[in-house]
């Protein structure tokens, strides 16, 4: 009964929406018609036949709109007819809007493109957000309401009054009713009825709202000027508490890609003192064996394709974990004690590693597909957005770092791996093999970097440079947190994160970065081992 009530008010509102388009266009003329005006070479013309084409009620108008906002209608030059245009390995493929009917792949040169501009493209979507409003599903009315926002249009400004009326979701109403303030102030010239739209828009928490009132607080020639300016100072007020959690938000999704980053290098760097300028290659490693898992899953188990980051983790883990060995038992256990040596090795490794990974891939950036249980994001009323796969990566960080943590207290790798660390010489003549300690170290670290490049590749290119992004950084948190501390890595991540995001607004994200890295050391002139330092007979000597 309900879905009924708003398949007769979509058709009201179609109606309605023909009604205060002011054209005398009439339903009984052929739609054809209508798309054939988007070939004039006017603009002015062709958003009339836009809000023709929106009035029309014919249910491919949405689709239709869409594709024009897409670049994807075009017509064809023998006959002047109207496709949809699919184009795909350079070849074009032409759709009937009306029938659906595909043609086979025709040359670029028979078609030509339907040209629109920045305000044709205002308009189209002020209208497939209309044509939305009353939509059965929640979330698309819910995004309708939003995308009509910034409308400046008087019809819009109708439907959306008739659309409150009938809007049961209040959540949806709050945004309807956001948005017709929004388009009073625009198109109102009653003075009363611009005020009491000011007095709406300053109970929203919303940066939306704030630049259109600052627009109007920046026009001295407003009569409203005064008004605007009041409910700028207020929602200022509501919004810094806000945007003081967004900081804290940010700083923390931050800090939680540095911990990944880091935390392995905080491992093979306090135990064994070594500075694995590969670090980042090994992270990049990572990177690639995921891109390298979805792309097999997608081949051969492409009904398993959502799984292909949890699967991705074991993989490269054990893939960059046994990298990590073979440097270690190749290169770096014949330079323990000569730490320049160590760094130069090392950094030969990392370019070894790239060029090999550019060989082996190619050396433009691959993109690994984020699964759908990962897209989208929390949305406030405030205008705060949390994305999925970001809060995923902040848990899962909180997890690696779990788990390391039980590794190292309560397994007889870990109590082996705390007594080298605290004592070598005691430790090996307790009969501990420090030898293999260090290489199964360097191969933990370097398979948590592993770890790392899988959730990396939700938020970046991979590509044979991703591992130089976050090795600079890697280093700063080892440092200051305390060399080889776990917990001391995990809140230098973070407070690095969070201090960043506080920064970036003032100087700017490079120059935040230098302040940051200028704090850190000045810091470790106060205290060198960080803010956690390792205790042991080995340290203090």
């Amino acid at each position: 009964m309900v879905f009924l009530k708003i398949k007769i008010y979509k058709f009201f509102f179609h109606l309605l929406f023909f009604l205060l388009s002011q054209n005398q266009y009439c339903y009984s003329n052929d739609f054809k018609e209508l798309l054939h005006e988007l070939k004039t070479k006017k603009f002015s013309k062709k958003i009339e036949a836009i809000k023709k084409i929106g009035a029309s009620g014919n249910e491919e108008t949405e689709k239709i709109l869409k594709a024009l906002l897409s670049g994807k209608i075009y017509y064809r030059k023998s006959d002047k007819k109207i496709f949809i245009v699919e184009r795909k390995e350079n070849k074009f493929y032409l759709i009937d809007p009306i029938t659906k009917k595909k043609l086979g792949p025709v040359k670029k040169n028979v078609i030509k493109k339907i040209r629109i501009n920045n305000k044709i493209r205002s308009i189209t979507r002020e209208i497939l957000g209309s044509l939305r409003l009353f939509d059965e599903n929640p979330k698309k009315r819910g995004k309708a309401a939003k995308d009509v926002f910034k409308s400046k249009s008087q019809s819009t400004l109708n439907i959306l009054k008739e659309r409150y009326k009938l809007e049961k979701n209040e959540n949806i109403k709050l945004y309807i009713k956001r948005s017709i303030a929004s388009i009073t102030l625009s198109v109102s010239n009653i003075k009363s009825e611009r005020e009491n739209a000011i007095n709406i828009l300053s109970e929203f928490k919303d940066n939306n709202v704030r630049n259109l009132l600052s627009e109007i607080s920046n026009n001295k020639d407003d009569e409203l000027f005064n008004e605007a300016k009041i409910a700028l100072v207020k929602i200022e007020k509501n919004l810094f508490i806000w945007e003081k959690f967004l900081s804290i938000y940010q700083g923390i999704s931050l800090g939680s890609v540095l911990l990944l980053a880091s935390i392995g290098l905080a491992i093979t760097f306090g135990v064994m003192g070594v500075i694995n300028m590969a670090h980042g290659e090994l992270v990049m490693i990572g990177a690639y064996a995921t891109y390298v898992t979805q792309n097999l899953l997608q081949k051969y188990f492409p009904q398993a394709i959502e799984y292909s980051l949890v699967l991705a983790i074991p993989i490269a883990f054990l893939v960059a974990g046994a990298i990590g060995i073979l440097i270690e038992r190749s290169i770096i256990r014949y330079l323990y004690g000569r730490p320049l040596q160590t760094l130069l090795a090392t950094w030969g490794v990392s370019l070894v590693l790239q060029q090999l990974m550019r060989t082996i891939f190619g050396p433009t950036n691959k993109n690994v597909e984020t699964p759908t249980w990962m897209t989208g994001a929390i949305e406030t009323s405030s205008g705060l957005a949390f994305t999925y796969n970001r809060i995923y990566i902040i848990i899962f960080s909180l997890f690696i770092v779990g788990i390391i943590g039980v590794v190292l207290k309560n397994t007889f790798f870990g109590l082996q791996m705390r007594a080298v660390t605290q004592n070598r010489i005691m430790a090996g003549s307790m009969g501990i093999p420090t030898g293999w300690i260090d290489a199964l170290t360097f191969g933990l670290g370097s398979g948590i970097a592993g770890v790392a490049g899988v959730a990396l590749s939700q938020i970046d290119n991979v590509s044979p440079n991703l591992g130089q992004s976050y090795i600079i950084d890697s280093f700063m948190v080892v440092v200051f947190g305390g060399v080889g501390n776990l917990w001391g890595t995990l809140l230098g991540a973070f407070s690095l994160g969070i201090t960043n995001k506080f920064l970036e607004p003032f100087s700017g994200a490079v120059l935040a970065k230098i302040f940051v890295l200028v704090g850190i050391i000045i810091f470790i002139q106060k205290k060198p081992r960080g803010l956690f330092a390792l205790k042991g007979r080995a340290v203090e000597v």
